[in-house]
């Protein structure tokens, strides 16, 4: 049986807007592009990987509000890429990315010494 996530105390789902003010400050926060980018070890099995991946995104969605995105290397198949955008609070998402992909045993998929790198980027106005 699985369990979701426990509700804010607001009520809410717990999702922040991809660019919000801060109530504390009165600042407008930009919204962060999130880029993950690793690579496979040769024996961790595609179809196995892209399904544990998947099941990661699925869950992280339902918890962030964040839907991922799976890429792969047009030349090499074993560097993959996940995308997420949108993200307000990136401590939060990025702490919520890190739990899901222990959940998931994303770490026993790495090439050996390989991690997962982590780029953030926001909009240029």
């Amino acid at each position: 049986m699985s369990t979701s996530p426990a509700m804010p105390a607001d009520g809410g789902s717990g999702n922040i807007a991809p660019a919000a003010a801060s109530s504390r400050t009165g600042m407008f926060t930009a919204a962060v592009h999130l880029y993950l980018y690793y690579k496979l070890r040769p024996d961790a099995g595609v179809h196995v990987a892209r399904s544990r991946v998947r099941a990661m995104q699925a869950g992280l969605a339902r918890h962030t509000g964040i839907q991922g995105r799976l890429m792969r290397r047009a030349d090499d198949p074993l560097t993959w890429m996940e995308v997420y955008e949108g993200v307000a609070d990136r401590a939060a998402f990025m702490q919520a990315l890190d739990a899901a992909a222990l959940a998931h045993g994303l770490a026993d998929l790495l090439e050996a010494g390989g991690a997962r790198h982590v780029e953030c980027f926001t909009e240029e106005a």
